[in-house]
């Protein structure tokens, strides 16, 4: 798309990838796929309920078609919705519905016949159109129905997909308008009930309470046949599955122990991309995301804000950017690179200061992690030349792995909404520069790699010191402080979702008497609760129990594209809705995702709803009058994102786990082999009533039994829905 302040954005093009597109491409589809020019008539959505008969009468057989619904269709007018009517046109002959203006969930209950004649073999087509005053009128889709099918059945009633009219060959040419490089995976993972995890998720969470006696065996062997391709997916899961059991930091202290034990260098301490640094990013992402708000978040906003031109690279200066310095002459190369140079010193004091300020309100876990890292990195390398090595293994993950990537691309860390441009992006770039010298404690292979970030350095150095106070303040966490702070945290409900959006308030009957009002909004485990503003005393507006659906709204109900409703029970049992909106699509997205997954397991959901309002005396989305009729839109209650900051979603991460584990059963089995060739090996149990006793033994065991669970759980039953996981990369 091309954005327009103004106007209507422009399309520029598309990219369509099929399902099967992406089930021939196991590992996803990566490349660069041409842009498309789009056509109106292929762009069709939505689906259209017809009754469709063979009616025997004394002049023959007719064809009966009752138009009755529609539902989702294709917004094409600017108000958000379309004017739908209904074409149905056989041999020659076509009849038209009436018209149903602003509505993409028209109700019509129209009935047409059709003489049919024998043998004959046209078929019947039904075509959606929005009708326009002055333009022509838009193709919203169509149904073609095989008549002689129809007559064999005599009777066919259902929802029908509208399809795009292809009736038309065009020829496009490809690559006038542009390419866009993605990658794309697509997987299907059959989730079953919780019970048939909990073998693998106990035995997992047995070897790592073991880790203080030992690496044991499995996670040492899980991170063995893991491939590099996927071992940020298989860190991650493992991290969300334990955070999820409350043993995230007993499983990131094994996996340091794992790598403390095969590293001789300490300079080359946690800098590949192993399992133990690829789950402790995640960890940080998962346990720390609002810590990291709370600490750059206003840094970043002020780099934003200024947009001053900042350069350190002589070769790179370019002085006609700069344009006057106030004093009515352009400023000197040696001029810019003082005053770049100032910034930057002022960036990073203000960092390092609000870094130093922030011990105590860094998360207890994120602590007690870093703590355990502190102590056992100190023990392998007790030397006094190796006295910075601890300070360097808790800053390679701070600092060179969060808070620097985040400062490099802060959309991607939620902390903007929209991508740098290209002075600001080169800003952030030199700033997270001076903090990855910083977290290397100023070594001399950090200052010789570049050498023109020399006036950095005093405040470099000063920055080393009170990183330094700060990670000793950091680590210095006694148990007993530890325990405390875990159980004030357990007994209140973790926030699973923080930040503003606008609540809609009535002001009275008519249409426009009506606003939106912000708020700092709290989503946790039992209830989504408000403020004025984050320390404020929140109040709760909904009890997590009593949420019934979680939907969007239609744009022409509020004139936003980014409102959602939350469709819940107040304490008397009748139905209520609040109505939310967010600043931008993805928020929407993010917080509808949340609402849905921490409300899945409820009872009572609902399986339709409104998507628009009710205003006046009816619906706007399909004119009914009945405020407590059923909606006329099926509720999406299981289509949620997957992402690093999502509500975590433990059968799923155990299902992952098995998948993984299952794409290395030969390795696993290739590996009990060897044990079992060893002195003092016992055989390996045959027959599901032997116990076996090895982890290892115990562990092939229970994906025989879960292999067993898939084959016997039929597809589609409520109990084992299939949760399709789309990942795109842009």
């Amino acid at each position: 798309m091309d954005e327009d302040a103004l106007s209507r954005d422009d399309v520029i093009g598309k990219v369509c990838l099929t399902r099967d597109t992406l089930a021939s491409h196991p590992k996803g589809f990566s490349g660069w796929a041409h842009l498309m020019e789009v056509d109106p008539d292929e762009e069709v959505q939505g689906e259209i309920h017809l009754r469709l008969e063979v009616v025997s009468g004394t002049r023959g057989c007719r064809l009966r078609c009752s138009v009755l619904e529609a539902r989702d269709l294709a917004p094409k007018d600017r108000n958000g919705a379309s004017d739908p009517f209904v074409r149905v046109r056989y041999k020659g002959r076509t009849h038209e519905t009436s018209i149903v203006k602003k509505s993409c969930y028209p109700r019509w209950n129209e009935t047409f016949e059709f003489e049919l004649e024998e043998g004959a073999a046209e078929a019947l087509c039904v075509e959606a159109w929005d009708w326009d005053l002055v333009s022509r009128n838009d193709f919203l889709g169509k149904v073609v129905v095989n008549v002689q099918r129809l007559r064999a059945a005599q009777q066919e009633e259902g929802w029908f997909r509208l399809q795009p009219d292809q009736s038309k060959s065009r020829q496009r040419g490809e690559g006038n308008l542009g390419s866009l490089q993605l990658e794309v995976r697509l997987r299907d993972e059959m989730v079953l009930p919780s019970g048939c995890y909990q073998p693998l998720v106990q035995l997992l969470c047995r070897e790592v309470k073991l880790g203080t006696q030992g690496p044991g065996q499995l996670i040492p062997l899980i991170e063995e046949t893991t491939s590099t391709e996927c071992r940020q997916d298989v860190a991650s899961t493992l991290l969300r599955l334990f955070l999820g059991q409350g043993l995230a930091k007993d499983f990131l202290d094994l996996l340091f122990q794992l790598e403390l034990g095969r590293t001789s260098e300490a300079n080359t301490l946690f800098r590949s991309n192993s399992l133990a640094s690829k789950s402790m990013e995640s960890f940080l992402k998962v346990a720390g995301m609002r810590y990291l708000h709370g600490v750059l978040g206003p840094i970043i906003d002020r780099v934003f804000e200024e947009k001053k031109y900042v350069e350190l690279d002589p070769s790179k200066v370019e002085v006609k950017d700069v344009g006057c310095s106030g004093l009515h002459r352009p400023q000197t190369e040696a001029e810019v690179l003082e005053q770049s140079a100032q910034t930057l010193r002022a960036h990073l004091g203000a960092l390092l200061s609000a870094l130093s300020r922030s011990v105590r309100s860094c998360p207890a876990v994120v602590r007690a992690t870093f703590r355990q890292l502190f102590r056992r990195v100190r023990e392998r390398f007790p030397s006094a030349q190796d006295e910075n090595v601890p300070f360097i293994a808790v800053t390679s993950f701070l600092c060179l792995r969060f808070i620097s990537p985040a400062i490099m691309a802060p959309k991607l860390f939620h902390l903007r909404e929209r991508h740098a441009d290209a002075r600001t992006s080169r800003t952030l770039l030199l700033l997270a520069k001076a903090v990855q010298n910083v977290g290397n404690m100023d070594t001399p292979a950090s200052r010789a790699k570049e050498a023109w970030m020399e006036p950095l350095q005093p405040t470099v150095r000063q920055g080393v010191a009170q990183l330094k106070d700060f990670i000793a303040k950091l680590v210095d966490i006694q148990e007993k402080e530890e325990l405390d702070l875990q159980r004030s945290l357990s007994l209140q409900a973790p926030p699973v979702k923080e930040g503003p959006l606008f609540i809609h308030r009535t002001k009275g009957k008519g249409p426009l008497m009506s606003s939106f009002k912000k708020l700092h909004f709290s989503l946790t485990t039992e209830a989504l609760s408000f403020a004025k503003t984050p320390s404020s005393k929140k109040s709760t507006l909904i009890k997590l129990s009593s949420i019934r659906a979680v939907e969007k709204v239609e744009e022409k109900s509020f004139g936003s594209s980014h409102v959602l409703q939350v469709l819940y029970t107040d304490d008397s049992g009748r139905l209520q809705t609040a109505y939310l909106q967010g600043k931008c699509v993805n928020e929407l997205n993010q917080w509808l995702s949340a609402l849905r997954k921490v409300s899945i397991h409820n009872t009572g959901l609902l399986g339709s709803y409104h998507p628009g309002i009710f205003r006046g005396d009816k619906w706007s989305c399909c004119h009914q009058r009945d405020k407590t009729d059923l909606g006329c839109d099926k509720t999406r209650p299981r289509v949620t994102l997957q992402e690093w900051n999502d509500p975590l979603d433990h059968d799923l991460e155990a299902q992952l786990i098995y998948r993984h584990l299952l794409g290395v059963e030969a390795e696993l089995w290739e590996k009990h082999r060897q044990l079992l060739a060893g002195p003092g090996a016992g055989p390996m149990p045959t027959g599901p009533g032997e116990a076996p006793q090895d982890p290892l033994a115990q562990l092939l065991q229970v994906l025989q039994d879960l292999k067993e669970a898939h084959r016997s759980s039929p597809a589609g039953s409520p109990s084992s829905e299939p949760s399709h996981l789309l990942e795109l990369q842009t």
